[in-house]
Parts: structure tokens; sequence; C-alpha cells
């Protein structure tokens, strides 16, 4: 599984990362989808796999260089480097856009999804009758879940932990937004947004020799809370791929068809035209110059054909069908 790749593969696979990376951070679409399309998902897979006993074991040895081996950690460093510099750079771009774009972001993020569905169901095989109540299944929990009433926020420590495995889960499972699932949950301007912003400003503020920050009751919360999140996230990583290589080994098609049907039937909790129906205000900290609210709810409603914006709109969901149908085209040129 070690592989010897040049300095171009090993740009290329950062930005691989990055592109994975910031798959994740989307509501609705996932970077397991990402790595798929792109060619490194079953060494992703197989990777984290190899985090073990036996590497355990080399690690406590103290024979760091066996379990860098072992746990193929170049391609791990650079996969995971990209991602993470992503998560750090892609949420401060995102919040923006939100805010001030939010009908375009996502009707983006609703065409990229259209797009997966039609990737992952394009190279599908044969829908027997099991497979087939296997998507109407999925569809049936899409649909559920698309129209449940957003958590209110939770800044415990163990449902932030358990939020880390759940937010890493796109990363594992094509199909499966882990971010989406946070927005259910309540948790992902916590801990997408907030969180991640937050640990930037105090890392900026550590590289200029400002260490104030950990004197500040509510920085220090937000870090917590991010080292939390971050440590639920790799035993996410870890335990869903143990998980995800024995279902899909032994029930790979009924695995596929439940995702297919999961994210056709989700779409609507990424439908561009909604109005959102806020719980109330609420002040959190975000490098001191945002608020955000918590959403209760959404009122969605059929666009105005008549609106300049709503064609914009429809450009922007053909963009993202059109970059999934890309990926899809050079995920093909590769198994040529």
């Amino acid at each position: 599984m070690q592989q010897n790749r040049t300095l171009l593969q090993k740009g290329t696979l950062f930005l691989k990362g990055i592109a994975m990376g910031a798959a994740n951070k989307v509501p609705g679409v996932s970077g397991g989808t990402v790595s798929f399309v792109l060619g490194f998902y079953e060494e992703l897979i197989a990777s984290f796999q190899k985090i073990n006993s036996k590497a355990l074991k080399l690690l406590l040895k103290g024979d760091l260089k066996q379990f860098y081996r072992h746990i193929n950690g170049a391609f791990l460093g650079l996969v995971m480097g990209g991602s993470v510099f992503s998560y750090f750079s892609i949420s401060l771009v995102l919040d923006y856009f939100l805010v001030h774009y939010e009908l375009y972001v996502w009707s983006w993020f609703f065409g990229m999804i259209l797009g997966s569905i039609f990737y992952i169901g394009r190279s599908f095989g044969d829908w027997n009758t099991k497979n087939i109540i296997s998507l109407i299944l999925g569809i049936t929990i899409g649909i559920g879940i698309s129209f449940l009433t957003p958590d209110k926020e939770n800044d415990n420590l163990w449902f932030v932990f358990l939020c880390g495995i759940i937010g890493v889960s796109g990363m594992t499972l094509p199909g499966l937004s882990g971010s989406f699932i946070l927005i259910l949950l309540g948790n992902y301007v916590l801990l997408l947004v907030d969180a991640v912003n937050v640990f930037l400003s105090v890392l900026t503020d550590m590289l200029s020799g400002n260490f104030s920050a950990f004197k500040d009751a509510v920085k220090v919360k937000y870090l917590k809370i991010i080292f939390v999140f971050t440590g639920g996230s790799l035993f996410g990583l870890v335990s869903i791929s143990h998980v995800l290589g024995y279902v899909l080994k032994r029930w790979n098609q009924i695995v596929i068809s439940v995702i297919i049907g999961f994210i056709s039937g989700s779409l609507g909790i990424v439908w561009p035209w909604k109005k959102t129906i806020f719980l109330k205000e609420k002040g959190t900290f975000v490098l001191d110059v945002k608020q955000h609210k918590i959403v209760e709810n959404y009122e969605r409603f059929i666009p105005d054909f008549s609106m300049t914006e709503t064609w914009f709109a429809i450009f922007y969901i053909t963009l993202g069908l059109v970059l999934i149908l890309i990926l899809d085209f050079y995920g093909r040129k590769k198994e040529v």
C-alpha cells in the first residue's frame, strides 16, 4: 500500500485533500464522494483501517518509523493536511458567502448533490428487489430527516465529541454529509464556524507572540470545544473505517442503495428557495464581528421565475451539477 510518489504527485494529493475537506464543510455534500471520484477513496479507507492494535503496539514500543510506514503515514499526512488546511480557510470564505449570497450558495450545493446522485447511481449494478427496497428505505429516511427541526446548540463536551464522530462520517461514507447532520444536531455553526474561527484567531495571535487568549474565558471555552471535536473526529475516522470495510465487503450494493436513496430524499434540506425561521438571536464569538442565529425551521417555496435572481440561482445549480459531472468524467478517464 505504501507508494513512492513524486513531488508533483504529492502536491496533487494535497490539493485533493483540500477538495475533500471543502466538501466535508459544505452541508449536504460528502467528502467521501470527492475522494471516490478523485481516485483515492480505497487507499484512504485502507490506511485508516491500518490504525489498529498492531499500530498501537508499534507506537507504544516507540518504533515511530515502522508505525509511520504501517499506517501509510506519507499518504495520510498529505490528504489530512490538505483537509485540515481547507477547514481553516474554507470556513472563513463559506461564512462570508452564506451571509451575503445565501440563495446562490444553496443553489450551488443543490446542483452538486444532484450531480452526486447521478455519479453514484451511474456505476451501480443490478437493481434487484433487495436493492430497490433499500433505495426506498433510504429515500424515506432522507425525506424524514430533511423535514426535521434542527435542534438547539449544545456545547456539552460529550455531545461535542459525538458530533466529531458524526461530522467526520462524510469523509468515509460517500453520499453522507456529516455537516448536514451537524445542522440537524444544532451544532454546525458552533463547531464548523465559530470554534474554527476562534482557533484561527488564537493561532494567529500566538504566532505574533500574543498569548493573552488563554486568559480569555470565552476563547478558552472554544479552544476546548475544537480540541474535543477533533478528538471525536479522529476516533470516528478510525472506527467508521473499520465498520465500513466490514459492511461494504458483505452488503455492498444494499449499502450503496441506501446511500443513493438517502441523499435523494434529503435534497429538501438544501432546497435553495426557503425562508429561514429563527428561534432566537444568539450572540456568538466570531472574531468579535458577527452574530449567528439558531435555525428553528425552514419554510420552502416555489421560486418566482420572473425574478432575475431566480435565474442566477438556476445558473449556480447548473454550475454545481456540471462540476460533479467533470469530476465524474475525470474519474472515468483514470479508470481507462
